[in-house]
């Protein structure tokens, strides 16, 4: 009798693997000497990888055989070749491996094929090209699996939401005018000539002003100060006298000019923190020793006595630095109130020239739907067309309403306007990735630095290299479908349900992927509800769960046949 060449190769269902002898044909292999993994398929970072562990049993090879085996995935009208394997008896001439006839052996098959969304409905096969000898032995292809389960690619990149660059709008602009009256050293008295100067006498115009106009209000601050040099004692008692003195002579100037403003006075006995900035500014000699006193004393005494001890310096100090201590600050606090919401929304469409920029785009966010955002954003780009950012938040607008080629465009106007802007390159990104290219959404998220929806970017692209975890920590609170896909692929069942529960408005989408989230953890109930509102809302869902791996459990179900037929 001729000797037999045996292989054992397992389906996903358990299938018994067939084997073929020269001369006594067909002959069964128990199941128990291979393993097949994953079982099903699965789709993992765009691919569909397959490892076959099988067992040749002593005495089962034939020394002088030769066997190619081959993955093939097969699916409606096409399908994808996987790595060869070659074996061979000990008595071949070959690169094969040698398999013992006498000991038999274990060997390991591996496979990966790229995604196409019809694998999900797939068969895998093994395919052989047997010889003993030169005699050709026609083996039959050998099914392995059934279907892949592709949850990866429920992914969809035009689902996310594109960055919108903000606007710089402020209700309240807050502005803040100096003006100093100096002193002579230890005198607290006003001088005609300080109060004449017309830094003090322009502030005043600029207090009176902000108190008549009606969408401004003042406040002022008075801050009296003494030198450093002197004692202390000596130094609190002057800037207090300062204090009193400057409080007196502008309750007089402002009930004069009638303007009622909150007034509050403070005194400082030294200032050392004026000194200190002064020394920063000026190039006098030893400036650099001078502030290394500051730093090395706390103080007030110490301080002075060692800067006075830098005797070709000291006198500069006190001609050049110290007399501008000897003051007190006027300060006007000024609050511009910029116009109401309700007034910017209607002038936004009934004169959209008297809004500045940043008015007009804040003003689109006081709308509620994707068109009237477009329609003001036409207007930033007709009223201010070297501003990137109408571009990019038109082309934003038109994202959210599924138009990608035309935000497209929007999004590349932008960017010949502003090159670096972070959020047409975010924007910009999400269109390669809707393209399936990776690598250019890569490039583009590279530069998106900044921009809002940047983190969900990264969690995206973790996705699709297989970092599962990574992706769904990535997405943090992130509520939207992406995120509940990444946290499903990482087996985080409980967050998964919990994003989709957040989704504000669910779409088909949404209730499909919970009905995942459901067959995973074994509610048939829950599975046949959530398929039924994702039918209702897409009518394709119905055909896409009969096909769908992930409820292959369920299709001899009546609960769940009821949901996905009519």
């Amino acid at each position: 009798m001729k000797k037999t060449i045996f292989l054992s190769f397992c389906t996903s269902f358990m299938m018994v693997v067939i084997f073929t002898s020269c001369k006594s044909g067909l002959t069964p292999l128990a199941s128990q000497y291979i393993q097949s993994e994953p079982q099903p398929l699965e789709l993992v970072a765009t691919k569909v990888p397959v490892t076959v562990n099988a067992t040749f049993p002593p005495k089962w090879f034939n020394k002088k055989a030769s066997l190619v085996v081959t993955p093939v995935l097969r699916y409606s009208n096409g399908e994808a070749t996987g790595t060869s394997y070659t074996y061979q008896g000990e008595k071949v001439a070959g690169n094969g491996q040698v398999i013992p006839s006498k000991a038999g052996a274990s060997v390991v098959l591996k496979s990966t094929f790229d995604y196409v969304p019809a694998m999900q409905n797939s068969q895998l096969y093994l395919t052989f090209q047997a010889k003993v000898g030169n005699k050709t032995i026609a083996l039959p292809d050998v099914q392995i699996g059934s279907g892949v389960l592709s949850t990866e690619a429920l992914l969809n990149p035009a689902s996310e939401t594109p960055s919108i660059a903000a606007d710089q709008f402020q209700r309240v602009i807050k502005e803040a005018y100096d003006a100093n009256i100096l002193f002579l050293i230890q005198q607290a008295e006003l001088r005609s000539g300080e109060l004449k100067k017309g830094e003090l006498v322009d502030w005043k115009d600029i207090v009176k002003s902000a108190n008549t106009a009606p969408n401004q209000s003042v406040s002022v601050e008075i801050s009296a100060y003494a030198s450093p040099d002197g004692g202390y004692d000596l130094n609190e008692k002057l800037a207090e006298k300062r204090e009193t003195s400057t409080a007196n002579y502008l309750s007089k100037e402002l009930k004069k000019a009638k303007v009622k403003a909150p007034v509050t006075a403070r005194y400082t006995a030294q200032d050392w923190d004026g000194f200190k900035e002064l020394v920063e500014k000026s190039t006098i000699q030893d400036k650099d020793l001078i502030l290394r006193v500051l730093s090395m004393y706390s103080d007030s005494e110490q301080r002075e006595r060692e800067i006075k001890n830098i005797s070709a310096v000291y006198s500069d100090l006190a001609e050049t630095i110290l007399p501008q201590l000897r003051r007190s600050r006027l300060t006007a606090n000024i609050e511009i109130i910029g116009k109401s919401d309700e007034e910017i929304a209607s002038l936004a469409v009934s004169n959209p020239r008297s809004l500045n920029v940043e008015e007009l785009l804040y003003a689109a966010t006081l709308t509620s739907t994707e068109d009237a955002k477009a329609a003001i954003y036409k207007k930033v780009i007709e009223l201010f067309p070297n501003d990137a950012r109408g571009f990019n938040n038109l082309g934003a607008t038109e994202f959210a309403q599924g138009k990608l080629d035309v935000a497209e465009s929007s999004f590349n106007k932008a960017l010949k306007l502003s090159s670096s802007l972070p959020e047409a390159n975010l924007n910009l990104g999400w269109i390669a990735l809707s393209k399936g290219n990776t690598d250019l959404a890569s490039q583009y998220f590279g530069k998106a630095s900044g921009a809002q929806g940047l983190t969900n970017a990264i969690a995206y692209l973790d996705v699709l290299k297989g970092n599962y975890s990574q992706a769904a920590k990535a997405f943090g609170q992130t509520a939207n479908n992406n995120a509940a896909v990444a946290q499903i692929l990482a087996k985080d069942y409980n967050a998964a349900q919990a994003s989709l529960n957040a989704i504000p408005s669910p779409n088909a989408d949404t209730y499909y992927l919970k009905a995942i989230v459901a067959a995973r953890t074994n509610n048939i109930n829950s599975v046949a509800d959530n398929l039924k509102q994702s039918i209702a809302l897409d009518a394709k869902k119905a055909t896409q769960a009969l096909s769908d791996v992930e409820f292959a459990k369920y299709v001899a179900n009546a609960v769940f046949l009821k949901a996905v037929t009519k």
